[in-house]
C-alpha cells in the first residue's frame, strides 16, 4: 500500500469532538466560526455518525455522544466543566470573526486583545461549552 503524499492544505493533527446535538452544532459552528460541512454521515436515527468540517487548511471531526466503543473514551462537556484542552484557528480578520461569533451567540471569555507576543486574538466557548481560540496570530511565520 502506497502512502499518499500530504498536500500544502492538508492538516497533520485533526482535533474531534462529541456534541450531545451535533447536528445543531454542525450548524452554529459554521454559521458563527465560518467552518464548512466537508463531510457529515447520519445514521437512520439522525445521530450525527461522522462529520467533517473545514476551515481554512484545517479541518474538526464531530460527532453525537453516545456510549459506542469511541464515545466512551470522549464525552461532551457536563454543564460548568472547564475543557481541558482549546483549539487555536488563525483568522486573518479577528474582529470581523469576533463580531461575527457573538452575533451568533458565541459566549466571549477572554476578550479582543493585542497579544505582547505578536497577533490580536479572542476565546469563546461555544454552545456546549467547549473553548475556542482565534486570532491573527501565526506561530508558523511568527519569529521570536
Amino acid at each position: 500500500m502506497s502512502e499518499r503524499k500530504p498536500e500544502a492544505r492538508d492538516a497533520a493533527i485533526i482535533p474531534t469532538f462529541r456534541y450531545r446535538d451535533a447536528a445543531k452544532a454542525i450548524d452554529w459552528l459554521c454559521q458563527a466560526f465560518g467552518f464548512a460541512k466537508h463531510f457529515v454521515y447520519a445514521g437512520d436515527d439522525g445521530r450525527i455518525e461522522h462529520a467533517q468540517l473545514t476551515f481554512r487548511n484545517g479541518m474538526i471531526m464531530l460527532g453525537s455522544a453516545g456510549d459506542d466503543a469511541f464515545g466512551k473514551l470522549q464525552r461532551p462537556l457536563e454543564k460548568g466543566q472547564v475543557p481541558s484542552q482549546s483549539p487555536y484557528l488563525i483568522v486573518p480578520d479577528v474582529d470581523a470573526h469576533h463580531d461575527r461569533a457573538v452575533a451568533a451567540g458565541a459566549r466571549v471569555v477572554y476578550a479582543l486583545r493585542d497579544e505582547p507576543y505578536g497577533g490580536r486574538g479572542y476565546s469563546c466557548l461555544d454552545l456546549e461549552g467547549n473553548l475556542w481560540n482565534f486570532g491573527s496570530y501565526d506561530p508558523w511565520t511568527a519569529h521570536h
